[in-house]
């Protein structure tokens, strides 16, 4: 485990850095849920929900799997010059399709309105979310070079002054201008579209007219497969909003939402592994270094990522208190499946892994088919009955599916010695506390207390290795 060390601080390092950025994002989201509450009815809330759902599925198939290509093909060569085509061909085919699709959304958008919102009077809302969709896609294909070559600094210092700006403007437009919703879908794309205009300059040298289509050829090769997976991902991730809505009302979507919101305090964790990830994966040049990690790092991110999702779990109805206005209470009860849902999620984010670094895509949609297809059933199945509960549970289970099936495929084509007594371990344990703490019926500290207790309840199911309790023993002695 020692030869790990060096590697898993270097993972270790960047996603600190790219999860101080996300700190402040994440805190910043929530605390904006109390301006988004009292000057947003849930029908508004739930508009805006849904618009942010129809822009992702945009997002996925206007890349065509081009973010994911540039990842995987930046390190096959340490030619500058190779890496430079290899970043100018991704520029430019993201800037034509981006930009192929503001026009469309600009055009189509009172069919669009009338299609999502049931509404045609929600035009201009539309129209201002299509130019969202616009400066987000150009802004991740600059800020993503920053990942690549691992300056994590930086690309925090572009996220956060993307945050502040977008802040400061959400605020003028629905608190001192009452704007509403077109208030909130402006106010996210002032910083975005600002930051970028800034990069644009900043890469001014980089970005040269020039467009490789033999590699695009092989980027799009590696990527299209990837799209329709990507779709089924987000179907998995936001067509529960959809359901809501039309079994339901958009009220509903509404309260759902602010669990959603209040479990994406996993998305901050995560959020810092996934920037960090890719670049640090496909950085390492032996196979047999590579497997090793890989196996260490699902171990430990579950471990982090169910901790998380036990506490959020536990302390939910606090949280929604805190954080929401009344009406939104009845949100607290889907948070812990939410949280416990990105566990799965975050474990197959790793295995995930193995199946770039063998080229093997081809098969990833059959996966997250299957998990979009469980998870649209049993939103049909429960939804009627048990609303927005309903559709935390479809999320767990397509999860839950997702990891299982990714697991299996990417062991066939990329064979890891994953620590799977340690991995059913980790997520078990958080399990167990989180049902004890229901049916206990637990006030606020006994919930922090069992939160507190998870690492010494994992010591009692023997999940740490002989190196970590003597670690953890010296670490306990210092302090």
């Amino acid at each position: 485990m020692s030869a790990l060390g060096p590697q898993l601080k270097r993972l270790g390092r960047h996603s600190v850095v790219y999860g101080l950025g996300g700190l402040v994002s994440r805190v910043l989201a929530v605390l904006l849920l109390p301006l988004y509450t009292h000057y947003l009815s849930t029908s508004d809330y739930g508009e805006v929900e849904i618009l942010i759902a129809a822009m992702a599925v945009l997002t996925i198939l206007l890349r065509f799997g081009i973010s994911n290509a540039f990842f995987r093909f930046y390190f096959d060569s340490p030619d500058p010059a190779r890496r430079t085509t290899v970043l100018r061909t991704s520029f430019w085919f993201t800037m034509t399709m981006a930009t192929s699709g503001l026009i469309v959304g600009v055009i189509l958008a009172p069919q669009i309105s009338r299609l999502l919102l049931n509404d045609e009077n929600g035009a201009n809302l539309v129209r201002a979310a299509f130019v969202g969709l616009w400066a987000q896609m150009n802004f991740e294909q600059l800020t993503s070079l920053f990942r690549v070559e691992e300056r994590s600094t930086a690309f925090v210092l572009a996220s956060l002054a993307n945050i502040l700006i977008t802040v400061g403007a959400t605020l003028v437009l629905v608190v001192s201008l009452h704007k509403g919703p077109m208030g909130v879908v402006v106010g996210n794309f002032i910083g975005t579209l600002a930051v970028y205009l800034a990069l644009l300059g900043y890469r001014r040298e980089q970005l040269g007219l020039e467009f490789n289509r033999g590699l695009f050829r092989a980027m799009n090769r590696f990527g299209m497969p990837l799209v329709p997976s990507a779709l089924f991902l987000w179907v998995t991730n936001f067509a529960d909003r959809f359901i809501l809505s039309k079994l339901v009302d958009t009220s509903e979507v509404g309260l759902y939402s602010v669990g959603v919101k209040i479990a994406s305090a996993m998305i901050l964790l995560l959020t810092a592994f996934r920037t960090a990830w890719p670049a640090f994966a496909y950085s390492i040049d032996s196979e047999d270094e590579a497997k090793s990690t890989y196996g260490f790092v699902l171990t430990y991110l579950v471990l982090l990522s169910t901790w998380v999702a036990t506490a959020l779990a536990l302390l939910s109805p606090w949280l929604v208190h805190w954080l929401s206005a009344p009406k939104f209470a009845s949100a607290s009860r889907v948070v812990g499946p939410l949280a416990f849902s990105t566990v799965a999620f975050a474990g197959y984010i790793v295995i995930a892994i193995g199946v770039g670094r063998a080229r093997r895509t081809q098969f990833n949609w059959v996966v997250s088919g299957l998990a979009a297809i469980v998870n649209i059933g049993l939103c049909f199945a429960l939804i009627p009955s048990q609303g927005m509960m309903g559709a935390a549970i479809a999320t767990v289970a397509a999860y839950v599916v997702m990891f299982l099936g990714m697991t299996w495929w990417a062991q066939q084509v990329y064979p890891v010695p994953y620590q799977w007594r340690r991995v059913v371990t980790a997520a078990g344990v958080g399990v167990a506390l989180v049902v004890v703490g229901k049916l206990a019926g637990t006030g606020l500290a006994l919930s922090a207390a069992l939160v507190v207790c998870y690492p010494i309840a994992l010591a009692v199911a023997g999940f740490y290795l002989p190196a970590e309790r003597q670690r953890l023993r010296a670490l306990v002695a210092r302090s």
